[in-house]
C-alpha cells in the first residue's frame, strides 16, 4: 500500500474530527460565544450543508489544478477554518468557520479518494479506499473524546488550534511524498467533466448510497438514550459501549475493503441484510444488554462499514474523479442529515425505539433499491460460469469413444 494513502486517511481523520468535537464542547462554547446550546448545535448542521452542498462547488474551482495541487490548496482552506474558529470572538465568525471547514471538508473527501485511485494499483483501489476511510472510522470512533479532552484541559479554542496544527504537519507530509499527479485533460474541462451526471445510474447508485448511510445513523443518533432510558446502561458506561461499537466500524471497514472490488454487489447486499437483522434485534431487545449490545456491535460491523463497497460501486458507474467522489460524499452526507431527522421524528411520534425500526425501515429500501444489481449480477455470474464450462462440454463430447 503507497504510503500517501495513510495520509489520506489522516487528513479525513482531521476533518472529521474538526466536525464532531462541537458536540463535545457544546456548554464551554456557547458561554464564551454568548449563545444558546441549541444555537451551538446548528455549527454541526451548518458543517455537514456546507460539506454537502459547498463540497462539490469547491471541487470545481480546483477541477482545474494537478490533483497534488488541490490536496494542499484544501489543507490550506481547512486550517484557515479551524483558525478562525479557535479565534472566533463571537457566534457570527465561527459560523462562517464552520461554512468554509465544511467546504473544504466535503472537496477533500473526493479529492483525496480520486488520489488513492491515481496512486494505486486498480487491483488494490478497494483495500485502498478501505484504509483511506479508516480515517472517518478511526475519527468518530477517537475523534470526539480526544478534543473533548483536549478542551477540557485547555479550553475549546485549544481543541481547534489542535486540528489546526494537525492539518499542518498532515500537509506537510502530503507535500514531500506525493508524487506528482498530473490532471487528465477530460477531467480539466467542466463540461466534459458534467456529462457524467446524465447517467440516470449514476444517480441512482448514488441516492442508494443516502438510504444504506441513513439507516445506521437513524439509529446511531440516539444510542445513548436508548443504551440509558431504555436499555438500563449507566451514562458512565455508555462511552466504553461506543468505542466498542466504533472499533467494530474500524473492523467492519477492513473486510470491506478487501472484498469491494471483487464482490461489491455481494458485499452491499449481505451487509444490508444482516444490517437489516441487527436493527430488528435491537429493537425487539432493547431492554435487554446483552442482546441490545450484540445488536449495536453488529450494527457497527456492518452499518457505514459498507462505504468501500459503495464508493466502488459508484466510480463504476461513473468514474474515479474528484468530483464524482465528492457529489457521492454529499449523498453519504444527506443520509446521515435524513437518518437523524427520521430517527428524531419517530421518537417524539413512538418513543425511543422509533429510530431502530426506522432504520429498518430505510435498510429494507436499500435493499429494494439494490436488487436490480443483485439480480444482474447473478446473471452476469451465470452467462460467465457457462461461457467458461461451455467449452469444456463441447471438448469432451468431441473426444472419441474409450479416450
Amino acid at each position: 500500500m503507497p504510503k500517501p494513502v495513510y495520509l489520506m486517511a489522516l487528513g479525513i481523520f482531521a476533518m472529521v474530527t474538526s466536525e464532531l468535537l462541537v458536540g463535545g464542547l457544546m456548554p464551554q462554547m456557547a458561554g464564551d460565544l454568548g449563545a444558546t446550546i441549541p444555537q451551538i448545535g446548528y455549527l454541526i448542521t451548518a458543517f455537514a450543508l456546507a460539506m454537502a452542498i459547498g463540497g462539490p462547488l469547491a471541487t470545481v474551482a480546483v477541477l482545474s489544478l494537478r490533483t497534488d495541487h488541490a490536496l494542499l490548496i484544501l489543507f490550506a482552506v481547512f486550517f484557515i477554518g479551524n483558525a478562525l474558529a479557535a479565534v472566533s470572538p463571537s457566534y457570527w465568525p465561527m459560523v462562517v468557520a464552520r461554512v468554509i471547514t465544511g467546504a473544504a471538508a466535503g472537496a477533500f473527501f473526493g479529492v483525496a479518494l480520486s488520489a488513492v485511485a491515481q496512486i494505486t494499483p486498480q487491483h488494490l483501489h478497494g483495500r485502498a479506499t478501505g484504509t483511506a476511510l479508516q480515517g472517518l472510522m478511526v475519527g468518530t470512533l477517537l475523534g470526539l473524546p480526544l478534543s473533548t479532552l483536549i478542551g477540557g484541559q485547555f479550553g475549546w479554542r485549544a481543541a481547534f488550534a489542535a486540528v489546526g496544527a494537525l492539518t499542518v504537519v498532515v500537509a506537510a507530509a502530503t507535500m514531500f511524498s506525493l508524487p506528482r499527479l498530473e490532471k487528465s485533460e477530460e477531467a480539466a474541462r467542466l463540461r466534459s467533466e458534467l456529462t457524467v451526471f446524465g447517467r440516470p445510474r449514476l444517480w441512482a447508485t448514488m441516492a442508494t448510497s443516502t438510504l444504506i448511510i441513513g439507516a445506521t445513523f437513524a439509529a446511531f443518533s440516539y444510542f445513548t438514550p436508548i443504551l440509558t432510558e431504555v436499555t438500563g446502561f449507566s451514562r458512565e458506561v455508555v462511552p466504553l459501549l461506543l468505542l466498542g461499537y466504533g472499533a467494530a466500524t474500524v473492523v467492519g471497514t477492513i473486510v470491506v475493503g478487501r472484498l469491494a472490488m471483487s464482490r461489491t454487489i455481494t458485499v452491499i447486499v449481505t451487509g444490508l441484510l444482516l444490517n437489516t437483522l441487527f436493527l430488528t434485534a435491537f429493537a425487539l431487545f432493547a431492554d435487554l444488554q446483552v442482546p441490545a449490545l450484540l445488536a449495536m456491535v453488529g450494527i457497527g460491523l456492518v452499518g457505514i462499514t459498507l462505504n468501500p463497497a459503495m464508493i466502488t460501486r459508484v466510480q463504476r458507474a461513473g468514474n474515479a474523479r474528484a468530483l464524482v467522489n465528492t457529489l457521492h460524499s454529499s449523498f453519504i452526507t444527506m443520509g446521515v442529515v435524513v437518518g437523524s431527522w427520521l430517527g428524531g421524528l419517530g421518537i417524539g411520534a413512538f418513543g425511543l425505539r422509533a429510530p431502530l425500526w426506522v432504520g429498518v425501515v430505510l435498510a429494507f429500501l436499500a435493499l429494494a433499491a439494490m436488487a436490480p444489481a443483485a439480480i444482474g449480477a447473478r446473471t452476469a455470474r451465470r452467462e460467465a460460469t457457462a461461457c467458461t464450462t461451455s467449452p469444456n462440454k463441447q471438448a469432451e463430447a468431441a473426444r472419441p469413444a474409450g479416450a
